[in-house]
């Protein structure tokens, strides 16, 4: 994909991708909004027993913007563990993981798991692998604001 030019007519929403997703039940949702073309994305999968319970494929975009909703703040779960330094977010009434996020005196921070794609791309990356067990705290609020897609909306 190009950049936007000052000879480009286009703006940079024209020029970006919007993939929306949510829990099955679609008491959750999310909007993404990323410049970077889907087989560019790094796909990523965590290591963690609670992501390889979930099956849970994750992207982000720093550049990015994700919007949340939900319908029913009561069926919002925010599951905390290990460091707890992020809410993983779940529907209780359809138990759909959607992705987690990191809020702190920088913003608010999300990586959206794709297996909640309202429609799954094509052409995306495996998913590699990935550890964080060696993460200190700091360092890994520092590697999620760094590398998570800002959010536009408090959930």
């Amino acid at each position: 994909m190009t950049d936007v030019g000052p000879s480009d007519p286009r703006t940079a929403l024209e020029m970006s991708g919007t993939y929306e997703g949510g829990c099955h039940c679609g008491v959750i949702r999310w909007c993404f909004v990323t410049r970077i073309a889907p087989p560019e994305w790094i796909v990523r999968a965590c290591q963690c027993s609670f992501c390889r319970a979930h099956g849970a494929r994750c992207t982000s975009d720093p550049a990015g913007t994700v919007e949340f909703s939900v319908s029913d703040q009561g069926a919002l779960l925010r599951y905390r563990f290990g460091l707890e330094t992020a809410d993983f977010l779940v529907c209780t009434k359809c138990g759909v993981y959607v992705g987690a996020v990191m809020d702190g005196p920088a913003g608010m921070f999300t990586t959206l798991n794709l297996n909640s794609m309202k429609t799954p791309v094509e052409g995306l990356q495996d998913a590699a692998p990935v550890s964080y067990e060696s993460e200190e705290r700091e360092d890994r609020i520092e590697r999620r604001r760094s590398r998570w897609t800002p959010v536009t909306t408090v959930i």
